[in-house]
C-alpha cells in the first residue's frame, strides 16, 4: 500500500502598491503570489492555513523590490506545472529587470519557435506573479497583451521597472 505524502500549505496577505498580494507556500516554499481579481487565481480554500512565518524573506525581498532596491529575487520557489510550463517560467526569470520580450522571442529562446501561443498560455498560468516576471512579456509589436493581473497593473509594473512610474514607496 502506497501512502500519499502530506503537503502543508500556508498563506498570508500583504499590501503592495498594486493591491493586496496573497502569498502561498507549499511545505514552507513559496508556491503562489496572487493579486486581487487575478485570472487563474486558485480558490482561496486551497491556500491553506493563515500563517505569515514561511514568508519572512519573501516579504523582505518584495519590500526591497517595491522601493527600487532589488531587481532580482533570490528565493526558493515551488513551481507546480507541466515541464513546458516550468520551462516558460524559468525563461521568464531570465528577462532582465526593466526590459521586455515578446511571446515569440521567448518561444525562440526556449527552442520552440512557433510556440508563441503555447508560451502565452503558460505565461498566463504563472503561479508566482511579479517574482516570476510574466509582466515583462509583450506582444510582437511591443503592445501590451494579456496579463492575469490586468493590463493596467502590467503597465504600472513595467513603468515602475523602467523608472517612468511613480510607484517607488516604502511598504514596511
Amino acid at each position: 500500500m502506497t501512502t500519499t505524502p502530506t503537503v502543508t500549505r500556508q498563506h498570508t496577505v500583504i499590501d503592495s502598491p498594486y493591491g493586496a498580494l496573497t502569498l502561498v507556500a507549499t511545505d514552507g516554499v513559496l508556491a503562489g503570489l496572487y493579486m486581487t481579481g487575478q485570472r487563474h487565481r486558485p480558490p482561496e480554500e486551497t491556500f491553506g492555513e493563515p500563517d505569515p512565518r514561511p514568508f519572512t524573506e519573501t516579504v523582505r525581498q518584495l519590500g526591497a523590490y517595491f522601493t527600487g532596491e532589488l531587481r532580482t529575487f533570490d528565493l526558493p520557489l515551488h513551481l507546480a506545472g507541466t515541464p513546458f510550463q516550468r520551462s516558460v517560467w524559468a525563461g521568464l526569470q531570465e528577462i532582465p529587470y526593466g526590459e521586455t520580450c515578446s511571446y515569440g522571442e521567448l518561444a525562440e529562446h526556449l527552442g520552440k519557435p512557433g510556440a508563441s501561443r503555447a508560451v502565452g498560455l503558460a505565461n498566463g498560468k504563472n503561479p508566482i506573479g511579479i517574482i516570476v516576471p510574466c509582466h515583462r512579456v509583450v506582444g510582437a509589436s511591443g503592445s501590451l497583451t494579456g496579463y492575469g493581473g490586468g493590463l493596467e497593473r502590467k503597465q504600472r509594473l513595467l513603468d515602475f521597472e523602467r523608472g517612468t512610474g511613480d510607484e517607488v514607496q516604502a511598504l514596511f
